[in-house]
């Protein structure tokens, strides 16, 4: 499945390396994204152009990985899984305008959407709980379409200052 991407700055993917390494019998996060949202599996180059149309006209802004929390029962997969929590209320707004093209996938967004960059999953993941980490901020210049299966970034769309 498609999906619209916030690029993630190397900072935060250190700090989400460097919190898994310390888990024993967790399975690390292999690629450490933050989806602003899931898309349907169709043609890609008309969900493109409409997930472009949806994002015309948003302004470069600001995101902030803040803690470390768990989602103890995730909908699919191995629990706990301790991630990095995002904040951004224009990334909310992001997702939000993408629901509107795109069928919230149930579970995961809509009114369940929680912005994170998973750290890992698993065994001791929730020795991570609570741990302090130093609040990082970027600002977010650009999106990317991404390839889960390939793990790829297919395209990015520029955000206009």
């Amino acid at each position: 499945m498609y999906s619209v991407n916030v690029p993630v700055p190397g900072e935060v993917v250190r700090l989400a390396r460097g919190l898994a390494s310390e888990c024993l019998t967790a399975t690390p996060r292999r690629g450490h994204s933050l989806v602003a949202k899931r898309l349907p599996d169709e043609r890609y180059e008309s969900m493109a152009r409409r997930a472009r149309e949806a994002l015309d006209g948003t302004p470069p802004f600001a995101a902030r990985v803040t803690e470390v929390d768990l989602f103890r029962q995730p909908p699919t997969g191995k629990a706990p899984v301790a991630y990095l929590a995002v904040e951004s209320p224009e990334l909310l707004r992001v997702h939000e305008a993408l629901c509107e093209v795109f069928d919230p996938v149930p579970g995961f967004e809509g009114d369940e959407y929680d912005p994170h960059v998973t750290i890992c999953r698993g065994g001791d993941a929730a020795d991570l709980l609570g741990r302090g980490i130093e609040p990082f901020e970027w600002t977010v210049e650009r999106l990317a379409f991404w390839h889960p299966g390939r793990e790829l970034e297919v395209e990015s769309v520029s955000l206009p200052a």
